[in-house]
Formats: C-alpha cells, sequence, structure tokens
C-alpha cells in the first residue's frame, strides 16, 4: 500500500543512501542526513509501512550461484478473459526461477525474467511448468548474452 504523501528531502535522502548502502546501520544513516537517531528510525518505519519500502534484502551473483543463464520470456494468452489472467498470475508467483513478472501491452501479455542453470533446465521449465499452464497461446524467448546494466536502485530526484 503506497502513501499518497509526498516525501520530503530527509525521506528521499533515506531512500537514496538505503538504496546505495543498505547495511547502513540507523546511527550511520541519522548522521548522514542530519537527523536524531530516533527521528530516523520513525521515518525508515513509516517508509516500511506505507509501501515505500518494500524489503532490505542481498544482491547476488546468478553465476556464481550456478545460474548464469537469463531468459526474457513473453507469454502471449489465448484470450484475455480475467479467469486466464489471474490463474497466471497466481501459478507463476510459485516459481523461484521466475524473478520477475510484468503484465506488459505490445505483442505479448507478460514478460518474465527467468534466471536459471542451463539449456536443459530452461527445457524442463518450460515443459513442467510453464506449458502446464491454461490459457497460453504463444511464448518467445530470448537470452540475454551478456549483462549490460542491472541497477536496482530507483532514481530518486
Amino acid at each position: 500500500m503506497a502513501s499518497d504523501a509526498p516525501l520530503d528531502a530527509y525521506d528521499k535522502k533515506i531512500l537514496r543512501l538505503l538504496q546505495a548502502q543498505g547495511r547502513i546501520t540507523n546511527q550511520q544513516l541519522a548522521e548522514e542526513i542530519g537527523l536524531s537517531s530516533a527521528a530516523c528510525w520513525r521515518r525508515v518505519k513509516a517508509l516500511e509501512e506505507n509501501g515505500t519500502l518494500r524489503r532490505f534484502t542481498a544482491l547476488v551473483d546468478p553465476a556464481r550461484v550456478g545460474q548464469p543463464l537469463t531468459a526474457l520470456v513473453m507469454v502471449t494468452l489465448v484470450r484475455h478473459h480475467i479467469d486466464n489472467t489471474a490463474e497466471f498470475e497466481r501459478r507463476i508467483l510459485e516459481y523461484p526461477e521466475v524473478l520477475q513478472c510484468f503484465a506488459t501491452t505490445g505483442n505479448a501479455d507478460f514478460v518474465l525474467r527467468v534466471v536459471i542453470e542451463d539449456m536443459a533446465a530452461y527445457d524442463r521449465f518450460l515443459n513442467e511448468k510453464l506449458f502446464t499452464l491454461a490459457g497460453i497461446s504463444q511464448v518467445s524467448s530470448n537470452f540475454a548474452l551478456r549483462e549490460i546494466k542491472n541497477e536496482t536502485a530507483i532514481p530518486i530526484r
């Protein structure tokens, strides 16, 4: 649930710093932005509670953990029916190899970012998971050759 209240300068500084240094202590954060520890902590809690800060996480290199293959998968449903869409979305949430799923405009109804071990594992993903879903008309896959840019920080002005 996102807040409708605009972010002030302190909130923006907090968000910029947390995106750059997720392990920064509250004391260090407070010092960097010029607030007391208590005031900083309250602001961070409020940003979490209103949904602006979704969660804290570590970024892992997929290749270092044996999943170097990235596929961008475009999925088109048979027809735009709410039941097909809802079921597809529900099932996609269960697949850990799908890191992102976007409902899109254009030629595909959904675009997935899938990170996986190799082509054989991707073939299993398609046949045992994706192709078993009802209502799929077409699947098209593009494979990343190399990563040029992969940022997680949202630009906050």
